[in-house]
């Protein structure tokens, strides 16, 4: 009769660790997660500390003379794709007045630009030696 009563006493304490390290593992399984990454940039580096790719917002300036001959600078969002050597090859960016997207080739100046600012839109082809092509409609 005792050994039963140990037996069963046994059991029920067996039992009650297994409910218990059950209902911790259910809780440790589920964490909390933030629903939104949040920050002023961001950028992803390589083995060796180099950036590769970053996301990051630019204040408007100005001051910067632009290649079309206008000044100022808006407000930009520009998400880069930098390769092994440093040099971005992947630009898409997002202003005010429009947006622009640019492919670089295995050489500087050979590029691929697809702009649309404001009311107008270009297509921009550069080669190696710096030959280029704008399309625009007409």
């Amino acid at each position: 009769m005792k050994t039963q009563r140990f037996a069963l006493g046994l059991t029920v304490l067996n039992l009650f660790i297994l409910v218990f390290a059950l209902f911790r593992a259910s809780s440790a399984s589920t964490p909390q997660l933030a629903p939104v990454l949040r920050g002023r940039a961001l950028e992803i580096v390589d083995d060796r500390g180099r950036v590769r790719a970053m996301i990051r917002v630019f204040p408007p300036d100005p001051q910067v003379k632009m290649p079309d001959g206008t000044t100022g600078y808006p407000e930009t969002v520009l998400l880069r794709l930098i390769d092994s050597e440093g040099a971005p090859n992947v630009k898409i960016a997002a202003t005010e007045d429009g947006s622009a997207l640019s492919f670089g080739g295995e050489s500087n100046p050979t590029h691929v630009q697809i702009l649309a600012r404001g009311a107008t839109t270009s297509l921009k082809l550069v080669n190696k030696d710096g030959r280029q092509q704008v399309i625009q409609p007409e």
